[in-house]
């Protein structure tokens, strides 16, 4: 370090050093209650969700629980489709298409999932409104919190934390009815034979949804989900975000209604600081772009009411663009959209082709290893082989089993067997050959499976025939 640097470090005096806090305590958000288009646009796009959500484990297909991710069989039914470990891939490659979707809606219009279809925002909503019905409004709540506890103000935070609870509870006793049959576990709780770990996961999410929407709230989309954090690679100057216009609010300041801001030297921002009042979050959209905005558009709708009640146009705080709002024009038909759009149709549509084309029937072969071969007193050269025989189908179905690649090769053994949905069966048989009909030590067989109700359900497995050298 140069001797300049030294002395100006020591003429620095200890006053003017200052220390940051990286692990601030959390301050508690106040929110406002405002009503408005992307308000209502939010209730069309978080109610149907969390109805979905609340009633899909509740009916029925084909005597099936229409969803029932069951873990001990191994077998998760979706909507009427039965899916094995097997099917696992297909369930990965569906996870990566709603990853791809996701980045390619937030390249176009930002964290729009985060503001009307996530469900860390929607149950937050709910619990939010629980609380303006049960403390009142901002102000109310604020006073409420200062106030000496009295009869009043315990009966108020009871009933608070009472229907967090039990919407918490509620959503723990469904997501545990996705892996347990819902109808016999409300069964089971009632009568109060619930199984230990099924009380335990109830109470687990119970705990889980009361913290996260209840306490922790912007805490989990400022800190604890990654989405917030690289969400801003995937922007660019055409990403419609919500903005502030800087060029037309500011200078800001309060004034009359029937004032004329350019006369005083004023732009058409009021500086009523409602927009910071009703964000979820807690931060100033006047500032500009923050990662911590999760586009809900309260903002919007908060500054379009004073932009009514002034009678200037609506529009100050706006979903716009960087170009756009720099004085040019949003491109929406750009080389990066177009991209993911060609990516995702082709994803989906090699999905739509593996599940039209899934056959819900498997067929295993294992050979018998420790015995290649037997010679029969006829000369004949018998294999020993185990077949695992998956029903994959929800309906019961009977199977003929046949073999071809060997010429007069024939099995020994129970050929016909009839499965229930869902079966499974080992089957133990051996396959007989004349050793002129083998013309290699080793000779490809097929073993095939045919439901006999449904020939388009068949399966083919490939195996070996092992003869004496």
């Amino acid at each position: 370090m140069a001797d300049q640097d030294l002395i100006d470090l020591q003429e620095v005096a200890p006053s003017e050093v200052g220390e940051i806090d990286l692990y601030q305590r959390r301050e508690k958000i106040y929110t406002r209650k405002i009503e408005g288009y992307f308000q209502r646009l939010r209730l069309y796009t978080g109610w149907p969700l969390l109805l979905g959500y609340l009633l899909v484990p509740w009916f029925s297909l084909a005597g099936q629980q229409a969803v029932l991710f069951d873990l001990p069989a191994r077998k998760f039914h979706i909507l009427g489709l039965t899916f094995w470990p097997q099917d696992f891939p297909m369930l990965a490659f569906l996870l990566i298409i709603s990853a791809f979707a996701l980045f390619a809606v937030t390249t176009f219009a930002g964290r729009i999932w985060c503001g009307y279809t996530c469900p860390q925002t929607v149950w937050t909503s709910i619990f939010m409104w629980l609380e303006q019905k049960t403390e009142g409004s901002r102000n109310q709540r604020i006073k409420l919190d200062k106030a000496q506890w009295s009869i009043e103000k315990l009966a108020r935070k009871v009933g608070k934390h009472g229907s967090w609870l039990f919407v918490g509870f509620v959503t723990g006793f469904t997501f545990v009815g996705y892996f347990y049959p819902i109808k016999d576990l409300l069964f089971a709780l009632t009568s109060f034979e619930v199984s230990g770990w099924a009380l335990f996961w109830i109470i687990f999410f119970t705990v889980a949804t009361y913290i996260n929407a209840g306490w922790l709230r912007e805490q989990v989309c400022m800190y604890m989900c990654p989405y917030a954090r690289f969400q801003s690679v995937m922007f660019d100057q055409d990403t419609l975000i919500v903005s502030y216009d800087k060029k037309r609010g500011d200078p800001r300041g309060s004034r009359k209604r029937d004032a004329v801001p350019a006369e005083l030297g004023l732009g058409e921002c009021v500086d009523c600081e409602l927009c910071v009042q009703v964000c979820p979050t807690g931060i100033d959209i006047r500032n500009g772009l923050q990662y911590e905005c999760i586009g809900c558009a309260l903002c919007v709708d908060a500054c379009d009411s004073v932009m009514d009640k002034m009678e200037y146009p609506r529009g100050l705080i706006r979903y716009t663009s960087e170009h756009q709002l720099e004085g040019g024009t949003t491109h929406w038909l750009r080389p990066r959209i177009i991209g993911y759009v060609v990516v995702l149709l082709l994803m989906v549509g090699v999905f739509s082709y593996n599940m039209l084309s899934r056959i819900p029937l498997e067929l295993t072969i294992i050979r018998d290893r420790n015995q290649l071969y037997v010679t029969t007193d006829s000369g004949a050269i018998d294999n020993i082989y185990t077949l695992q025989l998956v029903n994959m189908d929800t309906n019961m179905h009977e199977f003929a089993i046949s073999i071809s690649g060997i010429e007069g090769a024939t099995i020994i053994g129970e050929i016909m067997h009839t499965l229930n949905g869902g079966e499974i069966r080992t089957i133990n048989i051996r396959v007989r050959a004349r050793p002129e009909a083998l013309e290699k030590p080793s000779s490809e067989l097929d073993f095939r499976a045919v439901a006999t109700d449904m020939p388009s359900l068949q399966v083919l497995s490939e195996s070996r025939f092992i003869k004496p050298l």
